[in-house]
């Protein structure tokens, strides 16, 4: 079953793993990676979960930071470029989620920077969406079996493939436990 959202509210895949989320959070903070407008780590920011919101757009962190600030949540805003130098080397989280957001480099950063027993949910585009628009640069589109390929002999707890619909789109989706 495929697990999707529009883009206004959260994933429904972070909804679902809210409870191992929780506990992954007692190992380290949440890091939402590339977190865009933070909807998913504001989600779990508001079940009382300590979110850092990873972005390198400053504009939509300042936005963040006003939620947090006004909410009262337990969060924090990290500006970083996610795509030069080593930003997530020597760190260490209960949880990393990323969403719409595509750089091989880093699928080894994130699996060494979750803690040991700690939970990767990663969803994003697969090579199928190039049929329903953008983005079609294959450099930003995963490729078959790849995430499960990337989290071998972690524990998959879910795991999925295909087309969702509002919008139309072709996604891959894996939650995984180092």
């Amino acid at each position: 079953m495929a697990i999707h959202h529009n883009q206004s509210t959260h994933s429904l895949l972070v909804e679902k793993f809210v409870r191992e989320l929780r506990q992954a959070s007692e190992l380290g903070e949440v890091l939402d990676l590339a977190c865009g407008s933070g909807r998913n780590g504001l989600y779990l920011a508001r079940q009382g979960i300590s979110v850092v919101f990873a972005d390198q757009n400053q504009e939509q962190l300042n936005q963040i930071e006003d939620i947090i600030q006004a909410e009262q949540l337990s969060a924090r805003t990290w500006l970083v470029d996610l795509e030069t130098g080593s930003p997530l080397a020597d760190k260490c989280f209960g949880a990393v989620i990323v969403f719409r957001y595509l750089h091989r480099p880093l699928f080894q950063a994130i699996k060494t920077s979750t803690a040991s027993s700690g939970l990767v949910i990663y969803e994003t585009f697969n090579q199928g969406q190039k049929v329903y628009g953008r983005p079609r640069n294959p450099d930003f589109l995963l490729r078959e079996n790849e995430l499960q390929e990337e989290f071998e002999g972690w524990k998959i707890l879910h795991q999925f493939e295909g087309i969702t619909s509002a919008p139309q789109s072709s996604i891959s989706q894996i939650v995984a436990c180092r």
